[in-house]
């Protein structure tokens, strides 16, 4: 193949999705990285920094619930375009608020809007990218926007530690809005128009239950997906009282999302390529899931005796946590196509 195929690499679709996925993780991190100091400028004890924490994440995950069901239904309606520049405009609104609750009710109530519209850059910037990709190089294509992506989780912890938590959302809320213009220069994909010339019925949610194996699909999807959340969500997010726990001092969440994160932007890379060059999702998903088992048992487990060592272990257990994520974008683009 020539140098001009693999050019399509990096097109403005694929650069434009990989920007919009720096940005997507930038706000969807975010509050695990300021939970501590933006609760506790709302008069939250240290007492009830957990739980509160956790009433903030779940509100935050109920979002991406709702958003991902309704994003998913508008862009098969109304296509990849609508969705992105519906989802940006809200989540960046959504986050510029964030910087003004003064509760932690309407903090709740803003990281669910946020939530929302977060759910939907990924889905349509990804599934844009691999509908105007030709297929020998679609495994590279989410590999790159995916790899990029992951790196808004690096930047937010910087941020985070120049500025106070208010102006780290205000900063998110800003790129997603110079985003929004940068979408403009972005195309609807050829397979969408296509299919919408040829009338196939297009984002009815109970197709998902119909039939049979597309629902199995459905299910191993959702069952695949759990990981990624459990990690990042739960050890990730309260990695400082998993430290306490273990009687490690010094944690700072913002610290362990970004190693975190940088060794799933590794995972990514790694099980992106090997997945393409073996053409063999099952063979890779099944040595990648062994290795996530492991290391959350030894992230649990393992008697660590420094932050350092603490750090170490959140780079590895999302280095091999990251290919759950990516065999479940594919999988869940079998149960439609």
């Amino acid at each position: 193949m020539n140098s001009h195929y693999y050019k399509q690499l990096f097109s403005i679709p694929v650069i434009v999705a990989a920007l919009g996925y720096f940005v997507d993780i930038y706000d969807l991190l975010l509050f695990s990285i300021v939970r501590i100091p933006s609760l506790r400028s709302m008069g939250v004890s240290d007492a009830d920094m957990l739980i509160k924490g956790e009433f903030l994440i779940r509100a935050q995950m109920a979002g991406l619930l709702v958003g991902g069901i309704l994003w998913g239904i508008m862009g098969d309606k109304r296509g990849r375009l609508s969705v992105l520049f519906g989802s940006i405009l809200l989540y960046s609104l959504a986050n510029i608020a964030n910087g003004f609750a003064a509760t932690v009710n309407q903090y709740a109530l803003l990281r669910f809007v946020a939530g929302i519209g977060l759910a939907g850059e990924l889905g349509a910037g990804i599934t844009l990218v691999s509908e105007s990709l030709p297929t020998k190089l679609r495994g590279y294509g989410t590999t790159l926007v995916a790899t990029v992506g992951l790196l808004g989780a690096v930047f937010a912890n910087y941020v985070a530690k120049i500025f106070d938590w208010q102006l780290a959302y205000f900063i998110g809320g800003g790129l997603g809005l110079v985003l929004l213009v940068a979408r403009v220069s972005v195309f609807e994909s050829g397979i969408f128009l296509k299919i919408k010339e040829q009338g196939v019925v297009r984002g009815n949610f109970f197709q998902l239950f119909n039939q049979k194996e597309r629902f199995t699909k459905f299910v191993g999807c959702i069952l695949i997906g759990l990981p990624i959340w459990y990690v990042i969500g739960i050890l990730i997010t309260f990695s400082p009282e998993f430290a306490k726990a273990m009687h490690i001092d010094g944690i700072v969440a913002g610290d362990a999302v970004m190693f975190s994160y940088i060794g799933l932007a590794g995972g990514d890379m790694l099980s992106g390529i090997t997945s393409q060059i073996i053409r063999s999702r099952k063979k890779t998903v099944f040595v990648f899931i062994l290795l996530t088992l492991a290391f959350i048992i030894t992230f649990l487990y393992w008697p660590f005796q420094s932050a350092a060592g603490f750090y170490v272990g959140c780079f590895f257990i999302r280095l091999w946590n990251w290919l759950l994520g990516f065999v479940c974008y594919h999988c869940s683009r079998t149960v439609w196509y």
